[in-house]
């Protein structure tokens, strides 16, 4: 009889199904944020600039390199080490990659247009909060945009940012409470002191021969636009400025469309001839405006009055203290019209409601803070309970159960590739504090009311976790739209946390404490 009574007494203590689900969608939860175990090394592409060289062969963001020129690569610095060796100058270099078992061989004068990283160890999607980088908040100037203006908005703003080569770009619309759109465009990872410029100006391109126009940015005009061939683009020279430091000027080459190029030969039928020193060209120079404003005058050769030539050379300068600073400041200003001659004019002129910038580093402080305060904080209230109802097993499944909570929320945070920012975050905590609240709730109700069964106390307790959830819920609902979707993160990361709650936590730790209340 006594082998039977521990026999019964051991059979008290097997799972329940609501116990097995909360292990189960842990254990799910783990292999979304950490993926099925794998040993391959190398680098990912983090980023690589639409036409480039690199793209044009085959290598795409999301790859992973794990061999240079036949040398493996596990690291960031075994790809430095690997790419400083080479000798990348006016002659084109090869360079073999090996991406999952398949090699891509480039020729290329100049280290490829990519940026990599180390193989992340999450999937978890770090937002610019804690990943460092900038967000700008951006709206129409003097217009109101409809649902569809702001989806066409997003969708040149998202090409013009590719086209210019920034990496970890997220261009979403969003919306406030009042019915007005915006566009927020966020960069992780490095600040890019471009973004306002690209943003904030229209980027309206216009070629003009005197008061006519010959073409204008986008494809309508323009067929195709010289950028990482350095027999038609670069630096073409440099030299002492008067004023002090340097002065580099950069040329590269477009092809026009045909409409274009018979536009004009048609305006420059009837100009007249001018002679100078360096040569024979027309009265009326080609003068290159952007936003109005005259960034450059080019001279027209008289051999072509009155041509229908499609290739057309385009110049500019950049000036700086140092040679480097010109040519680095002279390639940035190339970069920026090739960028507005491919794509166009954004079609409004925008302004920047809101522009955050965050360092990385700051970013790797809040994590650890964030981190640091959880933990703590958990046990804390851990060691509370624990003296508030002097049971070490109770105390424990609290904790166990905030801490399963947190993964879940991870978990489905990583399946649906959220960006996990401060808001984020802190909708993780407070998924923390009323979970332990209703945990407390569930505990109260089995240790009292001792003239009901632990079924019924149960019940009721789960009747109050119930009404205080739907509450939550209606009252986190509005937050998805409020500051023009800035608090989203808080309002998803809640509503994710709450229905793990009751769903699935709250369910297995009714059933854990009954399990410890009936022995």
């Amino acid at each position: 009889m006594v082998c039977r009574t521990q026999g019964e007494k051991k059979m008290k203590f097997n799972f329940t199904w609501k116990i097995w689900l909360l292990i189960i969608v842990l254990a799910l939860s783990l292999i979304s944020i950490f993926g099925i175990p794998s040993f391959e090394k190398g680098i990912v592409v983090t980023s690589i600039e639409v036409n480039s060289t690199a793209f044009e062969q085959g290598l795409r963001q999301g790859q992973i390199i794990t061999a240079i020129d036949d040398k493996p690569v596990s690291s960031l610095e075994d790809y430095s080490s690997i790419m400083g060796e080479k000798q990348f100058g006016e002659q084109s270099v090869k360079t073999i990659f090996k991406v999952q078992d398949v090699e891509i061989i480039l020729f290329s004068p100049h280290l490829p247009n990519i940026t990599v990283a180390e193989i992340p160890a999450t999937n978890l999607k770090l937002g610019l909060d804690l990943a460092g980088g900038s967000r700008a908040l951006i709206q129409a100037e003097g217009k109101k945009l409809s649902n569809d203006e702001v989806n066409d908005l997003v969708a040149t703003v998202s090409n013009r940012l590719n086209v210019y080569g920034i990496a970890d770009v997220n261009v979403v619309p969003v919306s406030d409470l009042s019915g007005n759109n915006f566009m927020l465009v966020e960069i992780a990872g490095a600040t890019p002191k471009d973004l306002q410029e690209l943003i904030s100006k229209q980027g309206k391109f216009e070629a003009k021969i005197g008061n006519e126009t010959v073409f204008i940015g986008g494809n309508r005009d323009i067929a195709s636009v010289c950028r990482n061939d350095a027999t038609c683009a670069g630096i073409e020279s440099c030299f002492p400025s008067d004023q002090g430091g340097e002065f580099c000027n950069f040329r590269f080459s477009i092809y026009l469309s045909e409409e274009a190029a018979e536009r004009h030969a048609n305006i420059t039928r009837d100009l007249s001839t001018n002679s100078t020193a360096q040569g024979n060209y027309l009265s009326e120079k080609l003068n290159l405006y952007v936003d109005d404003t005259l960034v450059d005058s080019l001279l027209i050769s008289e051999d072509l009055r009155g041509i229908i030539t499609t290739q057309i050379s385009i110049s500019g300068s950049g000036s700086g203290t140092t040679r480097q600073e010109a040519i680095d400041n002279a390639e940035a200003s190339m970069k920026n019209l090739q960028t507005v001659l491919i794509t166009g004019s954004l079609p409004y002129k925008l302004e920047i409601v809101k522009l955050d910038t965050i360092s990385p580093v700051l970013g790797k402080e809040f994590i650890n803070a964030i981190v640091i305060a959880g933990v703590t904080a958990l046990l804390a209230v851990a060691i509370v309970v624990f003296i508030r109802y002097r049971n070490f097993k109770s105390s424990l499944a609290l904790l166990l159960t905030s801490f399963s909570e947190v993964i879940i929320i991870l978990g489905v945070a990583s399946l649906i590739e959220w960006n996990l920012d401060l808001p984020s975050i802190a909708g993780i905590l407070a998924t923390i504090g009323t979970g332990i609240d209703q945990q407390i709730i569930i505990m109260d109700e089995a240790k009292h009311s001792k003239y009901l069964s632990i079924k019924q106390r149960m019940k009721r307790a789960f009747a109050i976790i119930l009404g205080a959830y739907f509450t939550a819920l209606v009252s986190l609902l509005p937050l998805l739209w409020a500051g023009a979707g800035l608090l989203k993160g808080f309002a998803i990361t809640t509503i994710i946390g709450i229905t793990t709650g009751v769903l699935i936590t709250r369910p297995a730790f009714t059933d854990i404490v009954k399990k410890i209340e009936d022995k």
